[in-house]
């Protein structure tokens, strides 16, 4: 594991170190003589003049203009604050889940160094993507591991762990962002952990061997098994590769829950849990610390005191975190802001890929585009281990499990969203408008351009035994991978292709006017090429076609609830 070493707590608290700048209403970051000054450059001090070897005389101040009077009959106004660019910059977390708050674009290149010497990473080679992209659709795997670190938390965990899987939440964030989904996976969901590649401290690389039929926890901390592995175990059950990752233990939901003041949450029966010593009264109340860590990790207080129901309860508390970070009340406070973005990196252990501030202030802004009523708190859904006789792990829903995870990979949100208006030209929205012609006149090659292997041959299959288009054919892979699936025709085809295009659910955008190629027979045909979004042969791509299924746990970051 490759890791950074983390800052050096300094004397001076950073957030006492910001100071208002009348002459532009913007918060400056302004060290004392005696402060510790961060080890990175600086801005070069120029014009400064020497009375004597080892002294420095400051440059001569320029006199400050003379405020005009006010008008008679009018009192002077303080200078109207202007609002302070690049200071909204939320990224969500999530407690013995990951957290990550961060700010931003106030203190300039040697405050953002400072944060990054903060956070921790690791390198997890293939597991996950080289970089992070602002215009497409990203996974983010969110780790709270079980590991004690800090004062006060003997009590929990395993003593001597190396830290587990303990709490996961897989976020997905949709291209458009419009939505969001954050997929809880069970600690004690039964998986096969794949092979591990992971980095060792002298860089050399180690391969870790796999696991079959284990509790998805044992995929970090076990053998050396890193947060890659834990990467790679998600990939091999659900079919959703992660592309970064967010790891943080115990002592984060206590230093970022402090640092914002508290977190709101509801309960609707008193609790007192001698294990985890939680007391809270019925009711709403505020937690933070000792006591929101007790909330977040007691399972005896909520439901039939297992993993599934502390999993709801947690959710619950990310969304009211989720509200408190973004709430007028943290965004507008400088000192909460530095103390949050403190707090946050300290916490933090990312992938290599996303280390720098710059890319996780570019992640929060990304996620912060997504409505709070579009964000979708759920749980891979679970069935008891049928070869267990004392019920005490889980395994997917073969019936519900897969349409969920379909859903996740192809942006389909759990939540009703308006749609953004596609601002096509009239041309575009009029490819489906007109006459169509009859099945069976709808001469079309499949190929493969980001599909499943053997996508394209069930496609076929599918056109010709019941769709009744008898004149198409396999035409193989694409040159390319596409992101989108397209169907390519000439002007002459035009009512060929309305009428695939109403079969296969494709949209004006999906249909390509072009040119008509050959096929086995000579004869004039359209292409169809299946990209990534392909769901299966005979499955419609209009999204709106997709039914949602019915699930036990799902809500949304905007909903206030009381755990039961």
């Amino acid at each position: 594991m490759d890791a950074q070493g983390r800052g050096r707590a300094d004397d001076v608290d950073p957030a006492d170190q910001w100071v208002l700048n009348p002459r532009t209403g913007e918060y400056e970051l302004r060290l004392s003589p005696s402060a510790p000054r961060p080890s990175v450059p600086g801005p070069r001090t120029e014009g400064r003049r020497t009375s004597a070897p080892g002294r420095e005389v400051p440059p001569q101040r320029r006199r400050r203009p003379e405020p005009e009077a006010p008008a008679p009959g009018r009192r002077g106004r303080r200078p109207e604050k202007k609002k302070s660019r690049g200071k909204k910059v939320l990224l969500w977390t999530g407690g013995s889940m990951a957290f990550v708050v961060l700010v931003a674009g106030v203190g300039g290149y040697v405050y953002l160094k400072h944060l990054e010497g903060n956070v921790s990473t690791t390198d997890v080679g293939t597991a996950g993507s080289s970089s992070f992209k602002k215009n497409e659709a990203f996974n983010i795997l969110i780790i709270g591991t079980d590991k004690r670190t800090g004062e006060g938390n003997e009590g929990y965990g395993d003593k001597g762990s190396a830290g587990h899987a303990d709490t996961n939440i897989l976020l997905h964030v949709a291209e458009d962002r419009s939505n969001a989904t954050a997929l809880s996976i069970p600690r004690d969901l039964i998986v096969d952990i794949p092979d591990c590649e992971t980095k060792q401290e002298d860089g050399s690389t180690k391969v870790i061997p796999g696991s079959s039929g284990v509790r998805f926890n044992q995929s970090l901390g076990d053998l050396g098994r890193d947060a890659g592995c834990t990467m790679r175990t998600v990939a091999e059950t659900i079919g959703i590769k992660p592309d970064h990752f967010m790891m943080a233990d115990f002592n984060a939901v206590k230093t970022l829950t402090s640092a914002v003041g508290g977190v709101d949450v509801c309960v609707e029966h008193a609790v007192d849990d001698p294990k985890s010593h939680l007391q809270l009264p019925a009711g709403e109340s505020t937690v933070k610390g000792e006591q929101a860590l007790a909330f977040v990790r007691t399972r005896h207080a909520f439901g039939n005191e297992g993993d599934l129901d502390r999993i709801k309860v947690q959710q619950q508390f990310l969304g009211s975190l989720m509200r408190k970070m973004s709430s007028s009340d943290t965004l507008t406070s400088p000192t909460k802001l530095v103390k949050l973005a403190e707090a946050a990196t300290k916490a933090l252990t990312v992938d290599s890929a996303i280390g720098k501030v710059g890319t996780l202030k570019d992640m929060a802004l990304e996620l912060k585009k997504v409505p709070p009523k579009n964000i979708t708190f759920t749980t891979v859904p679970v069935v008891d281990n049928p070869a267990e006789k004392v019920k005490a792990t889980v395994v997917v829903n073969a019936s519900k499990g897969p349409q969920v995870f379909d859903m996740i990979k192809n942006d389909i949100s759990f939540t009703e969203v308006k749609q953004k208006e596609k601002k096509e030209k009239a041309a575009v929205a009029a490819r489906l408008k007109g006459a169509k012609s009859e099945p069976g006149e709808v001469r079309v090659r499949v190929m493969n351009g980001g599909a499943p292997a053997g996508s394209a041959q069930q496609e076929l299959s599918y056109l010709q035994t019941q769709a009744g288009v008898s004149k198409s054919e396999n035409a193989g892979n694409a040159p390319a991978d596409l992101a989108k699936t397209t169907l390519e025709y000439a002007p002459d085809q035009a009512d060929q292709a309305r009428a695939l295009a109403e079969i296969l659910g494709l949209s004006g955008a999906a249909m390509k006017p072009g040119e008509s190629v050959t096929n086995s027979q000579g004869l004039p045909t359209m292409t169809l090429t299946l990209g990534k979004d392909f769901k299966g042969a005979g499955v419609s791509l209009d999204p709106a076609s997709v039914k949602k299924p019915d699930l036990d746990t799902e809500s949304t970051a905007d909903q206030k609830l009381c755990a039961s």
